[in-house]
């Protein structure tokens, strides 16, 4: 029916419509509390979900989404902590938190900058206690030019630290390092790595292994505070490998200076260091212990101990003082001394002061003041000194 003809009808016929209309809306209505009453028994749970779904949307609808926007914060005192640009930032509801993407920034100390990162995606927290950025981090310290990669990235300011997990690597003119995560405390320029740490020098041609690094970077230092293992390359060939419980590599003088259950292990000539103390010299190629020290010679099966010992890998020989005792495992001829030198590749010993000279088969025992020859062949002769005889022991 027309709006013309609704307005033609008598009064008491629209009457007659509006009461149908009265009837209609109760009889809805009562649907729609009987639909509520039996939404109602199905349980809590659809209602709760639907107070989440509602919330959910009401967040969404409240937040706030910028371009090409820059955050940042300041300290107390005015100082910036932090300034943050991204290509777009979506905030929470409450305005305390950002979400961030392609962000790029700058990262203060003392009002000065002295680290800038970047990454695919990032979340700013504005009461400025953290930054957190993800997905292809790099953070690059301006002053020393170290650069570092991660999965993620959190910065906080307060405490001048900067943390960078999963698939950590580390770089420098002088030095690369991997990692599980790394921490880096900014003030100092110093770097924590842990977990499955492996650092490479450039030059010399020098690795490190272990489970937990710290790198002094303006020091140039890397300390091993646990068992970390060294190794030594030539023309890209191993050359030597040493292992500790404590390490302090040098890179200023490229010594590493070794404590507590040493070893070390050279391929050429095939000797095996060890003592509670030595420093390793990689320029030089030697190794210095002040402390007992035993080096074997692994192919000719020939042993040295010594109160203190050195041996120069370049030039293989070994130089002992205070108490030092040779041993060849294949006769058991023994030497005894104050001081030694063993030229490695001729095998040739040269002893002085108190020297003991003894031999199983054909038992001999003999005392003087020198003596020179090799130990593996039976070959030793005892010299006097001034005024002073031989003593030679035929021993039954």
């Amino acid at each position: 029916m027309s709006r013309k003809s609704n307005q033609a009808l008598p009064l008491r016929e629209q009457a007659r419509i509006s009461a149908k209309a009265k009837q209609f809306l109760a009889f809805a209505f009562g649907l729609l509390v009987m639909a509520t009453i039996l939404s109602a028994c199905e349980g809590k749970s659809n209602t709760s979900e639907a107070l989440k779904n509602n919330s959910a949307e009401t967040e969404v609808e409240a937040s706030l989404v910028l371009k090409n926007v820059t955050l940042d914060q300041v300290d107390n005192q005015g100082l910036p902590l932090w300034k943050v640009k991204a290509k777009q930032a979506t905030y929470s509801q409450d305005q305390k938190t950002a979400l961030v993407n392609n962000p790029t920034g700058d990262l203060f100390q003392d009002g000065e900058v002295v680290l800038q990162v970047s990454a695919k995606s990032g979340e700013v927290k504005q009461d400025g206690e953290t930054v957190f950025l993800k997905d292809e981090v790099i953070a690059t310290d301006l002053r020393n030019g170290a650069v570092f990669k991660g999965d993620e990235l959190e910065w906080r300011p307060q405490e001048d630290l900067l943390v960078v997990r999963n698939n950590l690597q580390g770089n420098h003119p002088q030095l690369q390092a991997s990692a599980k995560e790394g921490r880096y405390f900014s003030r100092q320029q110093r770097l924590e790595l842990f977990g499955q740490v492996a650092a490479l020098s450039k030059e010399p041609n020098f690795q490190m292994k272990t489970e937990h690094l710290v790198w002094l970077i303006q020091a140039q230092k890397l300390i091993g505070p646990v068992r970390t293992q060294m190794e030594r390359y030539k023309n890209n060939t191993l050359s030597d490998r040493v292992e500790a419980d404590k390490s302090e590599f040098n890179q200023k003088t490229n010594t590493v200076t070794l404590k507590q259950n040493v070893q070390l292990t050279s391929l050429e000539p095939p000797m095996l260091m060890s003592s509670n103390s030595v420093v390793w010299n990689l320029d030089a190629q030697t190794a210095a212990s002040d402390q007992p020290v035993q080096i074997i010679d692994q192919q000719e099966k020939l042993t040295v101990t010594a109160n203190q010992g050195q041996i120069d890998l370049e030039r293989e020989v070994a130089n002992f003082t205070g108490g030092v005792q040779g041993i060849a495992d294949r006769n058991q001829a023994k030497l005894y001394a104050n001081q030694l030198r063993w030229d490695i590749p001729t095998q040739n010993m040269q002893a002085s002061g108190n020297v003991i000279y003894q031999q199983i088969d054909p038992p001999l025992l003999t005392t003087g003041a020198a003596a020179v020859g090799k130990l593996q062949d039976q070959s030793i002769v005892v010299n006097s000194g001034a005024g002073k005889p031989v003593i030679t022991e035929i021993i039954p």
